[in-house]
């Protein structure tokens, strides 16, 4: 699903009525769409009370027919304009005629009527303002916000956005103090980046994304993508019957250290678990024993040390003579930072005859102290940094990357001709030619030791099974969340250690096959 800028918005609204659908018909799909979700939110409309506070743009006409699909369905609606409707509204006149209260704020002096109805709300649609550039609120619509804001504090009302709060800019996620913190945002057709983006993701809550009409293919020129469960299902490796383990590909792990024993384990772990035929471990040798007490379906390849606990430096050519019957190749998991080590990972790295590298923790801190060393590396690569790493291998500060993650992993991935997956909430997956997936999942839980490792061992084994560099970190970077989502509907999102993402991994597939699965 492509996720769309506000003037690719407005672009495509405007060849939506070229082709002959006018932006009434797409009004009304959205107002349906938003009345179903906030149903959906509250249960059966009998006994709910839903306000619904009206702007003058195309976003407070979608409010004005989601409150009469709530009327109609047997929901007590009212509606406080907090601008001016157009005199030949027909969405507001038709919201009178079924006598749903409708009051101005201009009318309301010190905004008692709308304390009045925010006192019997359960729910409350934002439906103030669209996707128009941010623009700090004031008047009206900051005092409005305010109170609604306010009355939250006292009682217990679930707050739906139509496409998104209320003073959130779309594009950049940046937002007025007065932006309310949704329930739930219906973002109608396509999503905006700004949901995606802090601190504005902060104030979405659940987001669903409501069919309005509009064809797909009018995005088909948009280069950046929403992940979703239709998406990742096709992506699936197929799994044939008649398949044996070099089917489904062999996998060469670079991992471990003294300090850092475990997340050779979890990395080594997080490939089997996706379904890779075999996994053999390259390690030090003093830390074979260790390991092969957890990993027993691993095959290894003991390396030479220095200093003990580390990987020497002419372990690159043990790796180099065994690495031509393997299909992908991950480097870097808990290698520590010894200078042997380091040497190391350049002999092995920029060797072209490698299977397709997967450069993750150590290996990735490594590469800012080479020059130029995009150039020597293999153009198919998958890197997967986190914000600090990322900052480091661009000359940014981590604030930096952080306030424009999607630009940042965008421009490196076409200058560095690599493919980057840029950890953290809400993952963006970017390659060479300037394309970029979004993860729609925003995990706390996620946020601990060797989760990391977790990933970068599950998109290795997605590459051995001869998935595309960008489609092997994208399906790996998916089924990751969806295994940390299910963890935290289990346990919760505090507590959660990285091993636990190990068996929810095949559950996370196993889900996707079923036709019943669902998701953002």
């Amino acid at each position: 699903m492509k996720i769309l800028t506000a003037g690719q918005t407005r672009q495509i609204d405007q060849e939506c009525a070229k082709r002959g659908t006018p932006v009434s018909t797409l009004m009304e799909n959205a107002g349906r769409a938003v009345a179903e979700a906030v149903l959906a939110a509250l249960g059966t409309a009998v006994e709910q009370h839903v306000l619904c506070l009206v702007g003058g743009g195309n976003n407070g006409g979608d409010g004005l027919v989601a409150a009469r699909y709530l009327h109609d369905r047997g929901a007590k609606v009212d509606i406080y304009l907090c601008s001016r409707r157009p005199a030949d509204d027909a969405n507001l006149k038709l919201a009178r005629e079924r006598g749903i209260t409708c009051i101005e704020a201009g009318q309301d002096r010190g905004q008692k009527k709308l304390q009045g109805l925010l006192a019997p709300a359960t729910g409350v649609i934002d439906a103030l303002l669209g996707t128009g550039r941010l623009r700090p609120l004031d008047g009206v619509f900051r005092q409005v916000l305010e109170k609604v804001a306010a009355a939250r504090k006292d009682r217990n009302f679930k707050i739906i956005a139509v496409d998104l709060p209320s003073g959130m800019d779309a594009d950049t996620g940046a937002v007025d103090p007065a932006c309310l913190h949704a329930d739930l945002t219906v973002a109608l057709a396509f999503p905006k980046p700004g949901l995606f983006r802090f601190p504005g993701a902060e104030r979405v809550g659940e987001l669903k994304i409501a069919d309005i009409g509009i064809p797909e293919s009018l995005a088909d020129f948009a280069t950046t993508e929403l992940l979703t469960p239709d998406w990742a299902r096709a992506a699936l490796p197929r799994r044939p019957l008649s398949a044996n383990k070099g089917t489904f590909g062999r996998v060469m792990v670079a991992a471990g250290s003294t300090s850092y024993i475990g997340a050779a384990y979890l990395a080594c772990s997080g490939a089997l678990r996706v379904g890779a035929g075999l996994v053999t471990l390259a390690t030090p040798a003093s830390l074979q024993p260790i390991l092969a007490s957890k990993l027993t379906e691993v095959t290894y390849l003991p390396l030479p040390e220095s200093p003990p606990g580390f990987i020497a430096a002419e372990a690159a050519d043990t790796i180099i003579r065994n690495s031509g019957q393997y299909d992908a190749l991950l480097v870097g998991c808990g290698l520590g930072q010894e200078p042997a080590t380091e040497e190391f990972v350049s002999s092995l790295i920029f060797e072209k005859v490698l299977p397709l590298p997967v450069l993750d923790a150590d290996a990735v801190n490594f590469l800012p102290r080479i020059t130029d060393w995009w150039q020597w590396l293999t153009d198919d690569a998958i890197l997967t940094p986190h914000p600090g790493e990322m900052a480091r291998l661009c000359g940014l500060t981590v604030d930096e990357v952080q306030s424009d993650r999607l630009g940042v992993a965008r421009r490196f991935a076409a200058e560095w001709h690599q493919t980057i997956v840029l950890k953290g909430a809400y993952t963006i997956i970017a390659t060479t030619d300037g394309s970029c997936r979004i993860s729609p999942f925003a995990n706390p839980g996620l946020a601990s030791a060797g989760t990391g490792d977790v990933l970068a061992g599950v998109i290795a084994g997605l590459v051995a099974q001869g998935l595309p560099p960008y489609d092997a970190a994208s399906l790996g970077v998916y089924l990751h969340a969806m295994a940390g989502e299910t963890v935290k509907n289990k346990l919760g999102d505090a507590g959660m250690i990285a091993s636990d993402l190990l068996p929810a991994l095949p559950l996370a597939i196993k889900n996707l096959r079923s036709p019943a699965s669902t998701g953002v």
